[in-house]
């Protein structure tokens, strides 16, 4: 059997005769970038064949330089003697992004949410709750059995009727209730329907009313992160992140639910989600120092897709119309059960799910940011590879999912990359010179261009009139930074020499084709959802923006592209994970979990591609910023001044003082 030895990380792994290095990488737990899923289509899965040889490998992809240095697509490459295979920078995952500070700048303001607002009105109920007990031992007079002993004293001591025990506790309540002189601790799970019953889910030995804690995870689908709960103080004790191990299946939600549907794909999927949620759970619960037995109950958040494939349930018929997911609404489940690594009693409630693309992340979000008991009408957007939008406040909502792609997160690019170390995240150009100037994560040498940085890119490009509305190059600006490359027009963002992969680092018109068709998506989608409730942009009091991506958005920029509608920026706020902050405040209040099935029947989805006004406001949003200028009013008075600006500032310096420059 040929084997594969894996550089930087100095894995090896044994292989079956045309096995493709893709695979081998899956099976040895390396990590290569394949935003299209292994089909050849994105060109992101470029390794370098250091020794030995390969069979195929070579695509449109690759440029002649690159297949001379020994570039290959890993998904294309089969494997047939030893060889070495180095995975370039650009092709890794850097999980350092998750420590390193980012430069927001003209971003939205940060909402502070909390449970303040439920504290003064009186709903604040606390969703798992440790009752200390002193029991008396049992006696000739007094011999009844150890469960209804610890039923009988909840009644008295505490007042607790309509309580229910479950198996786990019958088990090991002999034992336990013996350990410290039957001192114990019971903890109460309180049902999320009114009047229901009190579920008994442990019970320890001793007073640990103290460390009562719970974790709350977001499922995302390139990103999984976790929060440490003190349920007591409603404080978050450690937090940490980590890239989905699913991301090395596909970049995108379609392409995992088309890997789910061939043979043992969707156990993979599954068993890469777990991995990392696993992985998560335990760093967090370590930075955190609390015991799996202190752990009461774990929050669940993710978009549709991200919560079957977690569940392992079948998501074919999610991207088939007419788009029926298997469940909305989940009951709450043994955490031990779907693979989570916790103890017996720890319960799971996983957030419900609107339809097949708006999912239980959003309505986290709803939840969480409050919009669900707001007065004023607020727009909700998280912006992402599948962005969704809600409209409404505490009477109605209606919500929508975009087909974004993943240009945000830098797919589809030719230097696309994540938000990593080295990735281009700020841009500026003198319009004269047409010399730029770029800001990286981390300030390394530049690796390719993250999604804020191609936003402010594009924005900054089109303002200095280097681009047209359709996202072409001027041909007639004299400059070396823009040239045509193998039929194709690009911008040099950075030389070779300056860069961190070796090579140039370009911006491209198919880049901007794909950015400008993303923002098209986004844009489109929440102009029809207002159109088909009669609305307008001037209606709206206010706009949420979610997502980690979200806070890194020049608000000034975004509108130059069309990406947002145009309003005063006072009115757009940002409330980061909203996700995650759902399933904190559904881990710390019970009413939150009380609440969600209300919102969810009160939020009625649209699937864009069945409702006929959206591809007519789709193909008016592919130009920079839109077809109708009258939408954007202050954007188009200030491109015209400063087109006009630096109309003269060129003409001034002249053609042969630019090429000298």
């Amino acid at each position: 059997m040929p084997r594969i030895k894996f550089l930087p990380s100095n894995r090896e792994i044994e292989v079956k005769e045309g096995t493709t290095i893709i695979r081998a990488a899956l099976d040895a737990g390396v990590h290569i970038n394949a935003s299209c899923g292994g089909n050849g289509v994105c060109g992101k899965c470029k390794v370098i064949i250091e020794k030995g040889s390969v069979e195929d490998g070579i695509t449109e992809k690759l440029s002649k330089e690159e297949i001379e240095k020994g570039y290959r697509l890993a998904c294309k490459s089969i494997v047939k003697e030893d060889i070495e295979v180095r995975i370039p920078i650009e092709s890794a995952v850097d999980t350092t992004i998750f420590k390193l500070p980012m430069t927001p700048r003209k971003t939205a303001a940060i909402q502070q949410v909390d449970l303040q607002d439920f504290k003064e009105k009186g709903l604040f109920l606390t969703p798992i709750e440790k009752k200390y007990l002193e029991l008396p031992p049992p006696s000739h007079e007094d011999n009844i059995a150890d469960v209804t002993r610890m039923i009988n004293f909840l009644k008295v001591k505490y007042n607790e009727h309509k309580m229910e025990v479950d198996f786990s506790v019958i088990r090991k309540i002999t034992d336990v209730i013996r350990e410290k002189d039957f001192k114990i601790t019971v903890t109460l799970a309180r049902s999320v329907r009114e009047g229901g019953k009190t579920k008994i889910i442990n019970v320890q030995p001793g007073d640990t009313t103290s460390r009562n804690f719970a974790i709350a995870i977001d499922v995302g689908t390139t990103t999984i992160y976790g929060q440490v709960l003190d349920l007591n103080k409603g404080e978050v004790l450690a937090e940490h992140g980590d890239f989905n191990a699913q991301i090395s299946y596909g970049e995108d939600v379609i392409s995992r639910i088309i890997y789910a549907e061939k043979g043992n794909g969707l156990e993979e999927l599954n068993q890469a989600v777990l991995s990392t949620i696993n992985n998560i759970i335990h760093e967090i619960m370590k930075m955190a120092q609390v015991s799996d037995d202190d752990i009461s109950t774990v929050t669940i958040a993710g978009n549709t897709t991200m919560t079957q494939l977690l569940l392992k349930l079948n998501p074919r018929y999610i991207r088939r119309s007419p788009y029926v997911p298997t469940c909305n609404l989940f009951p709450p489940i043994k955490a031990k059960d779907i693979g989570l690594d916790l103890k017996e009693h720890v319960l799971a409630l996983v957030y419900p799910c609107i339809s097949s693309y708006v999912g239980g992340d959003i309505v986290a979000g709803v939840m969480g940011s409050l919009m669900y008991r707001a007065e004023e009408l607020t727009m909700y957007i998280d912006i992402g590879t599948n962005a969704e939008v809600v409209i409404g406040n505490k009477d109605w909502m209606v919500c929508a999912a975009c087909s974004a792609g993943p240009a945000f997160e830098g797919g589809g690019m030719k230097f696309g990359v994540r938000a990593e170390k080295g990735a281009i995240e700020d841009f500026s150009i003198n319009p004269v010179t047409l010399e730029p100037m770029i800001a990286t994560i981390g300030n390394a040498k530049p690796i390719g261009i993250c999604g804020s940085g191609i936003i402010t890119m594009v924005a900054t490009l089109f303002e200095t009139g280097v681009i047209d509305s359709k996202g072409r190059f001027n041909r007639n600006l004299k400059t070396p930074r823009i040239r045509e490359n193998e039929g194709v027009y690009e911008y040099v963002v950075a030389w070779a020499h300056e860069s961190g992969i070796g090579r140039d680092i370009t911006l491209q018109e198919p880049d901007i084709d794909n950015l400008i068709r993303a923002k098209g998506a986004i844009y489109s989608g929440c102009m029809t959802l207002l159109n088909e409730v009669g609305l307008s942009i001037s209606d709206l009091q206010k706009i949420i923006i979610a997502g980690g991506f979200g806070n890194f958005i020049d608000l000034e920029k975004a509108m130059t592209i069309g990406l947002l509608p145009e309003m005063d920026t006072d009115k757009i706020v940002y409330v980061g994970n909203g996700s995650l902050m759902g399933a904190k405040m559904s881990a710390l209040n019970n009413q939150i979990r009380r609440d969600v099935v209300e919102v969810t029947r009160k939020m009625t989805n649209f699937e864009l591609s069945e409702t006929p006004s959206y591809m007519d406001k789709y193909v008016a949003s592919l130009f920079l910023p839109h077809t109708d200028m009258n939408l954007f009013p202050k954007v188009s008075k200030r491109l015209k001044e400063k087109w006009e600006m630096i109309k003269k500032l060129r003409q001034e310096h002249g053609t042969e003082e630019l090429k000298n420059k």
